[in-house]
C-alpha cells in the first residue's frame, strides 16, 4: 500500500550553519544501534549500567562508552549511588524524536 505524500513546504526559519551542525550532532548520536537501544530503555525509566548491558547483551565497557557519548550530547544525565551510576534520560526531545524516528522507520518498511 502506497501513501501519497502531499508536497507542502514546510515553514520553518532557515537554521545557520552552527544550529546545522548540532542538528547534525543530534542525529549522529541516535545514528547508533546501542545507542538506540539504550534510549529505548532509558524512556522507560532510570537505569544502572549493569542493567543496561544485561537488557541490551552488550558488555559493560560498551555501554558506559556508548553512555559518555550520550551524556555529551546531553541526551542522558547520570547520578552516583555507592558504586552504581544510574541514568535517565535528560531531555523531552529525546523521546520525540526516538518515536518520530521509529514511527518513520515503520512507515517506510509499510512502504516497501
Amino acid at each position: 500500500m502506497k501513501t501519497e505524500i502531499p508536497n507542502k513546504p514546510i515553514n520553518l526559519l532557515p537554521p545557520d550553519d552552527e544550529n546545522i551542525k548540532r542538528m547534525a550532532e543530534t542525529f549522529k548520536g541516535l545514528a547508533d544501534p546501542t545507542r538506540l537501544k539504550l534510549i529505548d530503555l532509558l524512556l522507560k525509566g532510570e537505569r544502572c549500567v549493569n542493567d543496561l548491558a544485561e537488557a541490551t547483551q552488550t558488555s559493560q565497557s560498551a555501554v558506559s562508552h556508548q553512555l559518555r557519548l550520550l551524556r555529551n550530547l546531553r541526551f542522558v544525565s547520570s547520578r552516583r549511588d555507592g558504586q552504581q551510576v544510574f541514568y535517565r534520560i535528560n531531555d523531552e526531545h529525546i523521546g520525540e524524536l526516538f518515536k518520530l524516528a521509529l514511527d518513520h522507520a515503520l512507515h517506510m518498511h509499510e512502504r516497501i
